[in-house]
This record gives structure tokens, C-alpha cells and sequence, in this order.
């Protein structure tokens, strides 16, 4: 068999172990060939491909990044016949399938070009952790590391400054690597966006943990918004598939959290740091084991679905349980958190 393999929008920790998962087992275990789309939908759209022989992916899982290259690319965009663009790049190539490895975006438009017949499957990526048809996606254990790590250094500096510190981590519309992290460098306030604080609540967590001689951390999450949020607090872009361009709520917040409590408040953005760099063991095993058995997918002839995490076990699913249910942290989960906040 011929396999297309491309990697969409934004990196993340683990792709390369991916991509080395299921060329060292198509090409082990059946003989494939191996064919990369350079920067996700876009090569394919443009025909821009390399091959991937087993020497190329030698040492590959310890990489961070994509050798592939990604954006945010989308065939649709334009309401074209995307699927026919698609579908005259394999025939160039005699490509009998695509693995697309992405995240909701991506996967969308894998299941939309499987609906008009195009031959894929796919590989859940998102550090955001936010995709329920998965346990967990790699790149997240990465990135709750990188921004634990980071957390714990901003602690030090606002105790050494007696300040409050706000720190913007990476989710979208969910809130786990903020919990995560959160809770990991011990944060006095966690925002995240299924359960927005008030301005007020925040403030008044702030306060209590100036009351007890310590400097605040608080640990937001890039989508989060008060829920007592004037309007046009902030404005956000949007990208090709619709969805808003986050950042910047940290620097919003910061000077709210300072002219309230009188508490001198610094802001940080830890942004791309968390999913560029190497991935962490976790992330490098579930990654490769991802990529083969994807492959393994294909081989059983499983088009228009996905590989997925339960337990210890990787099963696959249909695309659509990658794009229907974002998993979003439960009540449970943050009123867990919630205990330790102030």
C-alpha cells in the first residue's frame, strides 16, 4: 500500500513519533511506501510531497516539531471542490490513503473529504487534551510539564517581589492543562472556561493568599472569560476554520487584579513554549503507538476512522466522535481544584 501522511495545524510534541510509529510498521510488517504532504492540507491541495523511507525516520520520536511541516491550511476554504483537489493529488501519486494527524479542525476535514469519497484516517493530536474520543492525546502530558515547570519559576519570582502573578497557559475552550498545571505548582486561582470565575471571585481568592503572607498565582487558560466580562473585554481574530485567535486575557486581567486589590500584578504568557520541544516519554509512547496502529487501521480497511486511547488499550473510532464531543473538564474535576484555591 501507499500512504499519504500529513501533519495540520498547530505543532505539538509527538508528531514525529508518529509519523516514525507507522513507517517503521507499514514498512516492517507490510511492505508500504510512505509519502509526506509538506505543511498539512496545503501540500496536498498543492502537490507538495516527499518521500519518507524507514532511514528518514531514524531517531525521529525524540523530535519535537514535524518534519512534515504544518498550518492551518483547509481545502474548503474557499468553497471549492476541495475533495477534488484531493482526489487528483493521490491518483497523481497512486496514494491509496491519507493519515491525517490533527486536531478538531483537522479531523472535520478528514471525516468531510471521507464523505465524498476520499480514502483517510486519522490520529487525534491536541496538547489541549480537548478531543472525547480519546483517553489522551500526546503532546499534552508535554505541555503540562513545560508549563509546570514555568509556573513553579513564576511562583519564586513573585514571592521574591511580593507580587501577584498571572500566567496565560494554552486552552481553547477547555481547561486541562490549566488544572493540570495548576494544581501540579500549587496555584491559588485556576480560570478556566467551562466554569468562569467572576472578576470579583477572582479578586477575593487574590486577597485571601496576600492575607496569608504568600504572593498569588493565578493560572488561566488562553480561552477563559469572566463571567461578569464587560463586553468587548477582548476581541479576538479568527483563522481559516472559524475559530478565534486566543490570547492576551493574562494582560487583560492583570491590571483588573491590581487596581482592585492593590497588589502590584505582573502577566505572563507562556504561549508556543508549551507545545514546541522535545516530547516527554509519555508522550513519545503514545505517539508511536498511535502511528502503528493506524496503520494497522488501514490494513483492515477502517477509512473514516481514528485511533484512540482507552485505558492502556488504543482502539479506533469513527472521525465524528473526534468532532462532535469536545471533552471538556467535568464538575467533579474542578470542584476538586476549587478546594484549594485562596
Amino acid at each position: 500500500m501507499k500512504i499519504g501522511i500529513l501533519t495540520s495545524g498547530g505543532d505539538c510534541p509527538g508528531l514525529n513519533a508518529v509519523i516514525r510509529g507507522a513507517v517503521r510498521k507499514g514498512d516492517k510488517t507490510y511492505e508500504d511506501e510512505f509519502i509526506g504532504f509538506l505543511d498539512g492540507w496545503r501540500g496536498v491541495i498543492e502537490d507538495e510531497i516527499m518521500p519518507i523511507p524507514r532511514r528518514k525516520v531514524q531517531g525521529l520520536s525524540r523530535l519535537g516539531g514535524t518534519i512534515l511541516g504544518s498550518s492551518r491550511s483547509n481545502p474548503f476554504h474557499d468553497d471549492g471542490d476541495g475533495a477534488a483537489l484531493v482526489k487528483r493529488t493521490l491518483e497523481a501519486h497512486d496514494i491509496d490513503a491519507i493519515i491525517a494527524i490533527g486536531g478538531d479542525g483537522t479531523l472535520y476535514t478528514a471525516n468531510r473529504l471521507f464523505q465524498a469519497g476520499v480514502p483517510v484516517v486519522g490520529v487525534p493530536k491536541t496538547v489541549d487534551n480537548d478531543l472525547d474520543a480519546t483517553d489522551y492525546t500526546f503532546g499534552f502530558n508535554t505541555a503540562v510539564e513545560i508549563a509546570t515547570e514555568s509556573l513553579d519559576r513564576l511562583r519564586i519570582t513573585g514571592e521574591s517581589h511580593h507580587r501577584c502573578m498571572v500566567a496565560e497557559v494554552m486552552g481553547r475552550s477547555v481547561g486541562w492543562i490549566a488544572l493540570h498545571s495548576g494544581m501540579a505548582a500549587g496555584a491559588h486561582v485556576i480560570c478556566i472556561p467551562e466554569f468562569p470565575l467572576s472578576i470579583d471571585e477572582i479578586c477575593e481568592y487574590v486577597q485571601a493568599t496576600w492575607d496569608r503572607k504568600r504572593a498569588p498565582l493565578v493560572v488561566v487558560a488562553e480561552g477563559f472569560t469572566p463571567k461578569d466580562a464587560p463586553e468587548g473585554l477582548i476581541d479576538y481574530d479568527v483563522d481559516e476554520f472559524g475559530r478565534p485567535r486566543f490570547g492576551g486575557i493574562a494582560q487583560t486581567l492583570a491590571p483588573i487584579i491590581e487596581q482592585r486589590t492593590g497588589i502590584e500584578t505582573r502577566a505572563t504568557v507562556l504561549g508556543h513554549i508549551q507545545r514546541g520541544g522535545e516530547p516527554t516519554g509519555f508522550d513519545r509512547v503514545l505517539a508511536t503507538r498511535f502511528g502503528m496502529a493506524v496503520v494497522d487501521l488501514l490494513h483492515r480497511g477502517g477509512l473514516g476512522r481514528m485511533v484512540a486511547l482507552r485505558g492502556t488499550d488504543i482502539v479506533d473510532v469513527p472521525l465524528t466522535e473526534a468532532i462532535d464531543n469536545p471533552k471538556r473538564v467535568p464538575l467533579e474535576r474542578w470542584e476538586e481544584a476549587a478546594d484549594l484555591f485562596g
